[in-house]
């Protein structure tokens, strides 16, 4: 009688530990699919793209490790759990690398701004002191629309960064940027070639 008893409360104390490992971390799995989903929103996939693929690979490997815990008859979740917590800590992390990058681009595009401002004004001096003829008319005519071009990009870029697009409006002050660079570097060598420096 004493033998059955002691095997029941041994089958008993086996059964409770394995049913207290068993159960599917449900939990953890929503809060680190909704903290990936928040660092989404953030938009670190545009701001910090490596970092948001890492974690999107930890999200997928705290899965698997679930789906093959699943798969087990006496089902453990510990390292799954591990992973989820990671996952979770990764989160938080990379939303805030996000964020900082959203801030350091912002002060780019606002210093690029300020530089394309005034290579165009040097360019409209530039122009005035470039040589006339012929080909020299025609050359200023490109040039100056060139420069009307830059100016309104200028303009689109502003209100860009004023409705959040940090990503499109860095990529229009880049390229404003190189044209209003080149344009001056080709009215100074004009205005070189002909000696009127």
């Amino acid at each position: 009688m004493k033998s059955k008893l002691i095997i029941a409360i041994a089958a008993m104390g086996v059964a409770v530990l394995f049913s207290s490992c068993a159960k599917v971390p449900q939990t953890e799995i929503d809060s680190a699919q909704a903290a990936v989903q928040e660092v989404k929103d953030s938009g670190a996939d545009l701001y910090v793209p490596e970092a948001y693929s890492a974690l999107v690979d930890s999200m997928k490997s705290a899965n698997e490790s679930v789906e093959v815990a699943k798969a087990k008859w006496f089902p453990n979740y510990s390292k799954a759990k591990e992973q989820l917590a990671v996952v979770s800590q990764m989160s938080t992390d990379i939303k805030a690398k996000a964020e900082t990058r959203k801030v350091e681009l912002k002060a780019e595009v606002e210093a690029m701004i300020v530089e394309v401002k005034a290579l165009v004004e040097e360019n409209k001096a530039l122009i005035a002191k470039a040589p006339r003829g012929k080909e020299g008319k025609a050359a200023l005519e490109a040039i100056s629309s060139d420069l009307a071009v830059a100016e309104t990009t200028v303009t689109e870029v502003e209100a860009l960064l004023a409705n959040g697009d940090l990503i499109g409006s860095n990529d229009k002050i880049k390229a404003a940027k190189e044209k209003a660079t080149s344009i001056k570097a080709e009215l100074e060598a004009a205005i070189a070639a002909k000696g009127g420096k």
